[in-house]
């Protein structure tokens, strides 16, 4: 049987053809061994293919934009040394939306799409709101937005429901009103841009057949390859805490759709609600914190995958000791999202005294991904705390939280955020009605 050839053997695209396939440690690894290796393992060509491969092509996109001269080996880097934002509160001319907490934030065919919420009094809110930003890859927003108050009533005002962006349309379900009631209905929003910058909603009852999840606010919901819908958990009837896992097939289009509910097979997360669940690729998503049966806020990280035949969740346990000063506390009432295809950017929330926070959290995907599948050396780099600078949003929670087509701006909206305590406030809460960007701070 013939050897195989060494290494120094091989044509260049063969080497680069293998060294696309590591992760970008054994690649560096590759290129200490020696000057020829390094020579192969600094392509500029293989570090754009690992960016593509660990970031996704719309963040590649973006920041070929920005890069300008730069290799995609220093992009990489940028990315993967990640520790600071910077934020900005967002100027507005005119109306704006009333302050509100637990409202849906979207941002499709460029314009913010702020839709219900609770404010003062526990009342629900049945307005929508919108202003447009632009897409934000490679362009600079306007320095004063103006929010145009679209039609509403159709669907019901609501809070605590989950909207989700699948293309250039939202989907909508459940939710509670100020009655108490909560509801189990499905939407879709499908955008109506109209000259010169305006823009409508145009509502619909979606046909789901006769099986739907039970009526329920406070859930996490995510869209996976604007193929499914996944929801998890929330406040059912009565005040209970919901543990089951749904999903929605509306890989035919968007004109009809069908419920159907994940197995129980294996261990599954608590029971809880406020919680955040995030696509993070392929099949596959992150449920992060919440607040419990018992009111108990939580901190646990569970990874989803429906890629299997029997769908299954596994919890990401670590070793606190291992960790102690790089995890986020326990929180409910925050937001997380999907940053560079390789980040969810966790931020604010409150914990079981209904304090609430100013912290934003990056918790690294491919380094979830290498400790799910065994590598315990990974623990200590799943979670960073970021430094930020500028207008911070301060401490907030049942906020708002979108991101734009760059991969790198976070637009934060409303939240029930910190006040004095007036006689009539016994835990002085406050309702916001602000807009803020935060933007990652990369080098380029």
């Amino acid at each position: 049987m013939e050897a195989a050839a060494p290494v120094e053997h091989l044509g260049y695209d063969q080497v680069l053809s293998i060294l696309r396939r590591l992760p970008a440690e054994a690649v560096l690894s590759f290129a200490a061994t020696c000057r020829a290796f390094r020579a192969w393992a600094s392509s500029d060509v293989l570090w754009e293919a690992l960016f593509r491969r660990d970031c996704g092509g719309r963040a590649a996109a973006a920041l070929a934009e920005r890069r300008r001269d730069r290799p995609w080996r220093r992009v990489y880097a940028d990315v993967a040394r990640l520790g600071a934002l910077s934020a900005r509160r967002l100027r507005v001319k005119g109306v704006s939306p009333r302050p509100r907490a637990s409202h849906s934030l979207n941002l499709v065919a460029g314009w913010l799409v702020v839709f219900g919420g609770g404010c003062e009094g526990g009342r629900h809110l049945d307005d929508i709101w919108a202003t447009y930003v632009g897409n934000g890859a490679g362009n600079r927003l306007s320095n004063i937005l103006n929010w145009q108050q679209l039609a509403s009533g159709t669907p019901s005002g609501r809070f605590g429901h989950s909207c989700i962006l699948v293309g250039d349309a939202l989907v909508l379900f459940g939710g509670i009103n100020d009655r108490g009631l909560r509801l189990n209905d499905t939407w879709i929003g499908q955008i109506i841009c109209e000259e010169p910058c305006r823009m409508r909603i145009s509502w619909r009852l979606l046909e789901v057949g006769p099986l739907a999840p039970s009526p329920r606010g406070a859930h996490a919901a995510c869209c996976v390859d604007d193929k499914f819908i996944v929801i998890h958990g929330g406040i059912g009837l009565n005040g209970s805490r919901l543990g089951d896992t749904w999903l929605l097939d509306i890989s035919g289009g968007l004109q009809s759709g069908s419920w159907r509910q994940m197995g129980d097979t294996g261990p599954l997360p608590s029971p809880r609600s406020g919680h955040t669940l995030t696509w993070i690729g392929e099949t596959r998503m992150v449920l992060f914190g919440g607040r419990g049966s018992e009111y108990d806020v939580l901190n646990d990280v569970w990874l989803f995958d429906i890629g299997h035949h029997f769908p299954r969740w596994k919890e990401l346990k670590y070793d606190l000791s291992s960790v102690l000063g790089e995890l986020p506390f326990p929180r409910v009432g925050h937001s997380a999202t999907h940053l560079l295809g390789s980040k969810i950017l966790v931020y604010g929330g409150e914990d079981s005294q209904r304090r609430r926070m100013d912290d934003f959290w990056i918790l690294d995907v491919p380094a979830l991904l290498q400790f799910e599948s065994g590598s315990r050396k990974m623990a200590k780099r799943m979670w960073k705390k970021l430094r930020i600078d500028g207008q911070s949003p301060n401490c907030r929670s049942f906020h708002g939280a979108c991101v734009d087509t760059s991969d790198c701006r976070v637009y934060v909206f409303g939240g029930m955020v910190d006040a004095l305590i007036h006689p009539a406030e016994s835990l002085g809460l406050r309702f916001d009605g602000q807009l803020y960007q935060v933007e990652l701070v990369l080098h380029l």
